[in-house]
């Protein structure tokens, strides 16, 4: 059994689709075992809790990140995961918890990396509409030290209309998020992902 965490501030949509993957059997072997968030009011709590899914929320207040990074990791040890998924997670994460978990921390981006790396939500939606794309996506990426640089597993592509909004897109985009979310989880419950020398190998 693969004990996933999610740690998010938003939300949670593409939490949604996981659960709802897990919940009628499409994934298997897999339980989400704690929902971490530094945002007391943040609805991925409210999702988790419908589900009867741990939700825990660590105040960030007077913390530094490394104070704050090391109450997550020791729910992360005792909960005994394997996974750590970030969803709409407002937060950097400091050098020691990259360390201790790197290759085991999966980060979803809105855009298709490295293209519009940096931003957030609806402001890299935004750029993208800004810049006149003809197709973005999403990008499913390990965390490193740096903000959406570590190594790609997977990316999934939509063509943008002449019409599209923000909300448009951040919406079709978000379709692509949970699909890209239970495969990558798939590939790592089942071993299938390898790290080497920075780049991601899919063994099928």
């Amino acid at each position: 059994m693969l004990n996933i965490a999610v740690l998010g501030s938003t939300r949670g949509t593409d939490l949604q689709a996981v659960i709802d993957a897990i919940e009628s059997g499409k994934l298997t072997d897999v339980k989400i075992s704690a929902v971490i968030s530094n945002k007391q009011d943040a609805y991925i709590l409210e999702r988790a809790k419908k589900h009867n899914l741990k939700a825990i929320f660590i105040d960030q207040k007077g913390k530094t990140r490394e104070e704050f990074d090391k109450e997550v990791m020791k729910i992360l040890d005792r909960e005994n995961i394997g996974l750590v998924l970030l969803i709409g997670y407002m937060r950097l994460i400091s050098k020691e918890f990259v360390d201790r978990w790197r290759n085991k921390i999966m980060n979803v981006h809105p855009s298709l990396l490295p293209k519009f790396a940096g931003g957030m939500d609806k402001n890299v939606h935004q750029a993208v509409l800004d810049a006149g794309e003809k197709e973005t996506g999403m990008t499913i990426h390990f965390v490193d030290e740096g903000a959406d640089t570590g190594p790609i597993i997977l990316q999934k592509k939509c063509v943008i209309e002449s019409d599209e909004t923000v909300d448009s897109l951040k919406e079709k985009v978000q379709k692509l998020e949970g699909k890209g979310f239970i495969e990558v989880i798939k590939l790592f419950r089942d071993n299938n992902v390898k790290v080497e020398h920075n780049k991601v190998r899919i063994l099928k």
